[in-house]
């Protein structure tokens, strides 16, 4: 019988569960969507017990598969979808409101409201995040002067908040467990990165009082156990970490200047800074890549909100393609995108923009265009976003020789192509590509003693694919140039 790992990856459209043996193997798999809810023109939530409900029922079923094996879970990982914020009664677990997600625009005006008084460059400092509504401060502080008694309650001590992964440890460990880890902390708004602590004059500015918020522990560490009731035993829970930092720790980027990608819901771009905090010039983010034997490793970061979100867009709003995998086959049966550009700011646009206020809009459009066209703009414009923060990473100083990417998206090898050739950029696809959880089992791995080090997590890495770049340089310089007219004409009219 083999130890594994079960790491519980709970992201923006599905709570999905995968139990790892120890060379990151997947032994069992399981996945479940759950709704999405858009009360008003930006705001976007969750059910929280809907979050909870899918989580265990993935769980409990690939632990069943995995152990009917003959393999044995020996503890719980758990990543999860960063800045969404869940604030809870702490007596019965109970949420107050539905999450508010991380695509969230509705704390707009307040953001505006705090940069005007001069709050963003303290808050840079402290955090080495701007002042958006992605971050979860001013989404806290919404709910708690939205829902009626919340301010009171949470004074009195009755209330908890946290991101996802603490209502999930709340969860799991029957309410005994309150607490997050440094990367999850990192993108609040209220966590001191260099001091790594929560910060007084943070949580002054953005009105949230300490009392509701969670204990901060590395990313290997000890999170409580399960409630023997859930899986027929206890089980610890080890390994913490927000998904973009999971991500870089399955792609085994422990080296400064490692750099990698992950397109799932939207795409996000990640890069080894080592020990030191390395502000940007050209906005881009400063964050805790991981935090392991109280020794804080920084990345900087560059956040694209919407990348496999408009994919379904066109599966679920618009309805062309059946399944993400046709949008491959619709990409490849057109020479090009026939001058059609999307620009998929469905929530607004994210780095180096950061424009809450503009919209999503398609250009270029004939009598000719038809749903490939329309597909292939979508794919490209991802691949767009993505050397626009490559452009900026360059303005500061960064110009990789080699990208790793890892989500969903990347199983379209047009895609990733497009990539390289869009980036001029050689891209490695790692064999295996659920990174997210596999970072997640590699911290719960790493704190049980599955692991003795960063070294034997890395063996573990393979190459699947090397992509070259191979596009005409001025075809690639040409679209680009296209590319940035669309935006700035999807800024413009959002004005």
């Amino acid at each position: 019988m083999q130890d594994c790992i079960l790491a519980m990856d709970q992201g923006t459209t599905s709570s999905r569960a995968i139990v790892f043996n120890k060379t990151g193997e997947i032994i069992a798999l399981k996945q479940a969507e759950f709704a999405q809810h858009y009360p008003a023109d930006g705001w976007v939530e969750h059910d929280a017990e809907e979050i909870w409900s899918t989580s265990l029922q993935t769980a409990r079923a690939a632990l069943r598969e995995a152990e009917s094996k003959d393999n044995r879970v020996v503890a719980i990982g758990i990543t999860n979808q960063r800045e969404t914020s869940v604030l809870w009664e702490r007596e019965n677990g109970k949420p107050l409101h539905r999450a508010i997600v991380w695509q969230d625009r509705r704390t707009a005006d307040e953001c505006r409201r705090l940069k005007q008084d001069g709050a963003e460059a303290d808050i840079q400092n402290k955090t080495g995040l701007l002042l958006d509504p992605y971050f979860s401060a001013t989404k806290v502080a919404w709910m708690l002067d939205n829902v009626s008694g919340a301010r009171a309650a949470a004074g009195d001590g009755k209330l908890a908040w946290g991101t996802v992964d603490s209502y999930l440890i709340m969860k799991l460990t029957g309410g005994k467990v309150h607490a997050t880890d440094a990367t999850n902390a990192s993108r609040t708004s209220l966590f001191n990165i260099r001091k790594q602590e929560w910060d007084d004059e943070l949580l002054r500015l953005f009105n949230v009082p300490a009392t509701i918020l969670p204990d901060v522990r590395d990313c290997a560490a000890d999170f409580g156990q399960t409630d023997p009731e859930l899986f027929g035993r206890a089980i610890p829970i080890l390994g913490v970490a927000g998904d973009q930092q999971a991500a870089t720790i399955g792609q085994c980027c422990f080296e400064e200047g490692a750099i990698k990608s992950t397109y799932g819901t939207g795409c996000f771009v990640l890069m080894n800074t080592g020990t030191e905090f390395v502000p940007s010039s050209n906005r881009l983010l400063t964050t805790v890549a991981y935090r392991l034997g109280g020794k804080t490793t920084y990345a900087l970061e560059g956040s694209i909100f919407i990348a496999g979100a408009a994919v379904q867009w066109l599966r679920d709003g618009l309805q062309i393609i059946k399944n993400a995998k046709e949008s491959e086959r619709l990409a490849m049966s057109v020479k090009d995108s026939g001058g059609v550009y999307m620009v998929p700011a469905f929530t607004g646009l994210g780095a180096p923009h950061w424009d809450p206020d503009v919209r999503a809009a398609i250009f270029g459009m004939t009598r000719a265009t038809g749903r490939a066209q329309v597909v292939r703009a979508t794919l490209e414009a991802v691949c767009h976003q993505t050397h626009d923060l490559f452009s900026v990473m360059a303005d500061d100083g960064i110009k990789p020789a080699i990208l790793r990417v890892d989500g969903g998206m990347v199983a379209n090898d047009w895609m990733v192509q497009t990539l390289s050739d869009t980036l001029a950029l050689t891209v490695d696809r790692p064999e295996v590509m659920e990174t997210t959880a596999l970072g997640a089992a590699y911290l719960a791995g790493l704190q049980f003693g599955l692991y003795g080090s960063l070294e034997d997590l890395s063996a573990n890495w393979r190459v699947e694919r090397r992509f070259e770049p191979a596009a005409d340089n001025d075809d690639r310089r040409r679209r680009l140039e296209k590319w940035q007219c669309a935006v700035k004409a999807a800024r413009a009219f959002s004005a």
